[in-house]
């Protein structure tokens, strides 16, 4: 007697069924844990690697397991237990050897084809020895079409579904999913249908068989979501952990550590939003700069912890002032930027007499007791300015008549007067003739080893003595640079010179250069790096250049292209300042960087020393996972470098290991020596 089969021809529904829930479920499973996979590196990357090939090589083996024990060929069956657990093994290590394959940091398509080619013949291979596993009084024999057919589709959609998870795709998991459950199904019955028995003994069913083979099927599918589901336990237990961490860096994003106030970055977004409602409603929108005064002397005098202090204690009372319809960020270093509607009731100057009555009550730190004092300008839209930028300009340059009055601590915008102000404030005529007269020179700080004490390299700081105001602050003329394009010359005197000098250092240390914005939206920025490589003869593994998120993203697409370029000529790159913009996680996924900067803010703001280590570690965390070494910022006191000890990171620079120095200090205090002559 001879028993054909067609895909569902004698199977138990139910157990079809139950064998789809469990491909369905299992298919969902292995798509989820293979985005993560493709998501980490090191040992997570194998730890979800195991879990993948786990879930994949379950589905398959008890899909194709359940549904043949609702196979009724209408004659006795049992299974050779031997190669039915040969089987499972295959289903698991060829699912292993696939997603090794396509989950790799090269997804390039041929690769990612090839990893589906071989999870497709996991899938065949599972099927047919499992097929050789079973036994029955008879002959079986195969359509060797359809077989052919089964492996095709097998090993076609298979490589379909890893195709589509390594895609941009926006639910390339949901098509993972469909294309795996599909290879799977359609290879199994597809190899079913290719089967021919010729029973010896038809009509041989044990009494109770169904009925035993209906229990084993329902307690393999039972395992089977047992451990799919301990698999996506885990996967659900990461995802929150992620998620956790995503909230905790969208805040350091978002809002200042010190203060608590929203950043800059926040600032720049909501201040676009008020900006358009204004302009929907036809209502004004004031924008406050405020800066204190003389807090440079408050840190030289008293030090830096009192002068965080007094910036904390000032933002807990500026956020306070804030009621509906207003806003107060801090933007760095001593000042901060208020917005007021004023189309809610409430006018401009009962809104500064408020910021001014927080601003100017006594601080009292200790039996001591400081009064602080600020200088606050304020500029309207659309009267003073009709875009955030000018607007911003305006109020800072009202801020700034304020602080030259000694009789008035907050001016508004005028046009006429301000004018004046902007043009005294213009040295962009002598920063053009400073690189001419040689007015520039360089400063090195040193970075070092935590562990050890040794030099790991120095970071080459600008400076520039002015022939009448003696040494200009980088904060005051670089910006000027940056906006008149004198940057672009400036930049490359200092990465010319800075490698001449490194050129001669014995040990040869790592250099550190700054790039701006305006420095990496040009394009010839690669070749100037490559020609000064050549003309000093530095070794390109010696250099390493240094920018901010800001930079970076202001030209994201131009950036990623540049940055690729230096990567490839073999410089280093290191992101800047990390933590005071917007610390994105999407800027250390898509950019090369080899080193991330945790920025000084980290470890002198206002939050406990757990709660700061806790940020470190987070910020190493991030570095390994993306293969970046991380040097943590102006580390200035014993006990700051206590918290980086403790929390494990490896390199750091402050004032504590050295203030930037002149090259010839550095080289009469031994730390170096020079060979040969520029």
């Amino acid at each position: 007697m001879t028993l054909t089969n067609g895909p569902l021809h004698d199977h138990s529904l139910f157990l079809v069924g139950i064998a789809a829930l469990v491909c369905l479920a299992g298919a969902w499973a292995t798509s989820r844990f293979f985005r993560r996979l493709t998501d980490v590196r090191d040992l997570q990357h194998y730890a979800w690697l195991f879990l993948t090939s786990l879930a994949s090589g379950v589905t398959i083996w008890c899909t194709h397991f359940v549904a043949m024990l609702g196979y009724r060929p209408g004659t006795a069956m049992s299974f050779e237990w031997r190669l039915t657990g040969i089987s499972l093994l295959i289903a698991v290590a060829g699912s292993a050897g696939g997603f090794l394959i396509a989950g790799g940091v090269d997804c390039r398509c041929p690769r990612v084809i090839l990893g589906g080619v071989v999870l497709g013949a996991a899938i065949a291979s599972m099927h047919y020895v499992g097929m050789d596993a079973l036994r029955m009084p008879g002959t079986m024999s195969w359509s060797r079409p359809l077989v052919v057919l089964s492996v095709g589709f097998g090993v076609v959609l298979a490589a379909a579904a890893l195709v589509a998870a390594r895609s941009a795709y926006r639910h390339a998991d949901n098509l993972m999913c469909a294309l795996f459950a599909a290879s799977v199904v359609l290879m199994h019955f597809t190899g079913m249908s290719a089967m021919h028995v010729v029973a010896d003994m038809p009509g041989m069913d044990m009494p109770g068989d169904s009925e035993a083979r209906y229990g084993l099927a329902i307690v393999v599918a039972a395992i089977s979501f047992v451990t799919i589901g301990a698999g996506v336990v885990g996967y659900l237990i990461d995802g929150q952990s992620r998620s956790a961490a995503v909230e905790r860096f969208r805040r350091l994003a978002m809002y200042d550590v010190l203060t608590g106030l929203p950043n800059r970055a926040s600032l720049r977004d909501r201040l676009t939003e008020e900006i358009a409602r204004a302009e929907r409603l036809d209502t004004r929108l004031a924008l406050v700069v405020i800066d204190i005064d003389n807090f440079k002397e408050i840190n030289d005098l008293r030090g830096h912890p009192v002068g965080d202090e007094v910036l904390r204690v000032l933002g807990v009372r500026l956020g306070r002032v804030a009621r509906e319809g207003e806003y107060i960020a801090r933007i760095g270093g001593d000042e901060f930027i208020a917005l007021c509607r004023l189309a809610e009731g409430r006018t401009l100057d009962a809104f500064l007499d408020d910021l001014r009555q927080a601003l100017s009550a006594a601080i009292h730190l200790g039996s001591d007791a400081l009064v602080p004092r600020a200088s606050i300008g304020a500029a309207i839209f659309p009267t003073d300015a009709t875009d955030a930028e000018t607007l911003v300009n305006n109020a800072d340059l009202a801020m700034y008549r304020a602080k030259g009055d000694p009789m008035r601590d907050t001016c508004l915008y005028d046009a006429a007067v301000d004018e004046r102000t902007r043009l005294r404030r213009g040295m962009t005529a002598d920063l053009r003739e400073a690189l001419a007269r040689d007015e520039f020179f360089l400063h090195y700080q040193v970075q070092t080893d935590v562990r050890t004490g040794e030099i790991r390299g120095y970071e080459a700081l600008l400076r520039w003595r002015h022939p009448q105001l003696g040494l200009v602050s980088p904060a005051e003329f670089i910006p000027l640079a940056e906006d008149s394009g004198l940057i672009l010359p400036i930049g490359e005197w200092v990465l010319r010179t800075a490698c001449a000098e490194a050129t001669r250092w014995q040990p040869p240390y790592r250099i550190s250069v700054n790039v701006s914005a305006v420095q990496l939206g040009e394009p010839g920025l690669v070749e100037t790096v490559r020609s000064v490589l050549a003309e000093t003869g530095l070794a390109a593994a010696r250099l390493e250049l240094e920018m901010t998120e800001t930079a970076v993203f202001s030209n994201r697409e131009q950036a990623l292209l540049v940055l690729r370029e230096i990567k490839e000529a073999g410089v280093g790159i290191a992101l800047d300042d990390f933590g005071v913009g917007y610390s994105s996680l999407d800027a250390l996924r898509s950019f090369p960087f080899d080193r991330i900067k945790i920025d000084r803010s980290f470890f002198s703001g206002g939050g406990t020393p757990e709660q700061t280590v806790v940020l470190v570690e987070a910020v190493l965390s991030l570095g390994r996972t993306f293969g970046m070494s991380v040097l943590a910022e102006g580390i200035e006191t014993p006990d700051q470098l206590a918290l980086l000890t403790e929390a494990g990171c490896q390199e750091a620079q402050g004032y504590l290991f050295g203030r930037p120095t002149p090259l010839e200090e550095i080289l009469r205090s031994g730390q170096l020596t020079q060979v040969g002559a520029l």
